[in-house]
C-alpha cells in the first residue's frame, strides 16, 4: 500500500480551531514536522481540510 508523506508548512494561528485539531490528529507537532501515514480515505479527508497548511506527496512502495 502507498504511503503519504505529510509536512506541516504554514502556521495554524488565526485559523479555525478545527484545523488545529486536524493538524494534531495527523501527528504533526511543530512547523516543518513530517509524518508518514498509510493512504486511506480518512487521512485523505483530513489532508483536504487543511491542504493550504501542508505539503504532501504520495510515495509508492516497491513490491518484490
Amino acid at each position: 500500500m502507498a504511503k503519504l508523506c505529510i509536512t506541516w508548512k504554514k502556521s495554524a494561528i488565526g485559523r479555525p480551531s478545527r484545523q488545529g485539531k486536524i493538524i494534531k490528529a495527523l501527528g504533526l507537532r511543530k512547523l516543518n514536522d513530517t509524518v508518514y501515514h498509510e493512504d486511506t480515505p480518512q487521512i485523505r479527508g483530513m489532508i483536504n481540510s487543511v491542504e493550504h497548511l501542508l505539503d504532501w506527496s504520495l510515495e509508492e512502495k516497491g513490491g518484490n
